[in-house]
């Protein structure tokens, strides 16, 4: 089956929309480690599709796929969001450049596709893209899990630090 460009354009852009939405009714709400981990665990169920012989690519495709997700695409959402301690919540804290990243991103991805398609099938395009989704994911989430570790840890460490000064 082949996809219209029209067709695909479209998809991709209500995907996109469904994602910025997601992210905004996500920023609303208090973080936590699960809503941290969750959306790893939920996306590594993707990688269901290479036992599909269609899907399956050359491993060094697959690690290059995901080295650039985890290392050049991750970066930009690395450095527009963030953590802060609101009273006992810990809240995403995201610059206003934060929706333009994710923008770009997405525009990449629509726009090298097509490079792709050239070379791969429909099936190896959306494998490869999986796993550089995957690999940008990950890192990002694992990033925040840090800093959600960070921002959890010296509320035990100041009760220790009162308690040994109230003695």
């Amino acid at each position: 089956m082949v996809a219209s460009p029209v067709l695909t354009a479209f998809v991709s852009v209500v995907g996109l929309c469904g994602v910025l939405v997601w992210r905004v009714r996500e920023g609303r709400t208090a973080v936590t480690v699960k809503k941290l981990v969750m959306p790893p665990v939920g996306m590594a169920t993707g990688f269901c599709m290479f036992l599909v012989p269609l899907f399956r690519v050359p491993w060094t495709w697959a690690l290059a796929a995901f080295l650039v997700g985890a290392i050049v695409l991750a970066y930009p959402l690395l450095l527009t969001s963030s953590l802060r301690r609101e009273g006992e919540a810990i809240m995403m804290k995201r610059s206003g450049a934060f929706f333009a990243v994710v923008i770009v991103l997405a525009a990449v991805r629509y726009f090298a596709r097509d490079y792709f398609d050239k070379y791969l099938t429909l099936e190896q395009t959306g494998g490869l893209f999986f796993i550089l989704a995957f690999g940008m994911i990950l890192r990002w989430r694992m990033h925040l899990l840090s800093m959600y570790q960070k921002l959890t840890k010296p509320d035990i460490m100041l009760d220790a630090a009162t308690e040994e000064a109230g003695n």
